[in-house]
């Protein structure tokens, strides 16, 4: 005497198929997300205090990127700009600018302006600015053409694997030491380009 319909193996089938399609997409969906501009914050402008242009200062002006990042070459820390930076030029450019009221303001009560971080890795991830300044590495390799962005974003994801891309081979990302901090620096080559970087997780992970 047969207790279920033929159509209850077909249903118990698709039932157990239908679960692990819904694993599997699920998976594939959390991954689309933790990926996408909107958590990276990939091509996403974050506001500041001052809405300062990288385009206007660094592309039109051609201010160095050590002008307002003082440490990059000394420190792991490349530095934020502080008010008095900023003052040397706005107290007489520009000075009455609506726009710079919250660094007129930063002057006279000596609060330092609160600028808002695009590069921000994890606690648990060190990284050294001086180091890869040291080694040829420009700012342009992960920080993108800035003299072209009127407020400043990332271009990359600063994800492990991209630290790693390029750490398993520099040779591509190194540029001429003399050359780290202009937007379009010459490439390294030939035996100057030989270089190797390490990928154990002590080095960043310490």
């Amino acid at each position: 005497m047969q207790l279920f319909h033929p159509v209850t193996n077909v249903l118990s089938r698709a039932t157990v198929f239908g679960f692990v399609a819904a694993v599997v997409f699920a998976f594939w969906l959390v991954g689309v997300i933790y990926r996408s501009d909107y958590v990276t914050e990939v091509n996403v402008a974050r506001p500041q205090p001052v809405q300062f242009s990288h385009q206007h200062h660094v592309g039109a002006l051609g201010i160095d990127c050590r002008y307002c990042h003082a440490s990059v070459e000394v420190s792991a820390f490349a530095g934020l700009p502080n008010t008095r930076t900023c003052m040397n030029c706005h107290s007489q450019i520009w000075a009455d600018s609506p726009m710079l009221a919250p660094v007129r303001e930063s002057w006279r009560t000596g609060r330092p302006l609160a600028w808002t971080r695009v590069h921000d890795l994890a606690d648990f991830a060190y990284f050294d600015h001086s180091i890869h300044v040291a080694k040829g590495v420009a700012c342009v390799t992960c920080h993108g053409q800035v003299e072209r962005m009127p407020l400043m974003w990332k271009t990359a994801t600063l994800f492990m694997e991209w630290c790693l891309s390029c750490h398993r081979n520099p040779g591509p990302s190194l540029s001429r030491p003399e050359d780290v901090f202009l937007p379009e620096p010459r490439p390294r080559t030939g035996a100057a380009a030989d270089v190797s970087a390490p990928t154990n997780c002590t080095a960043c992970h310490r």
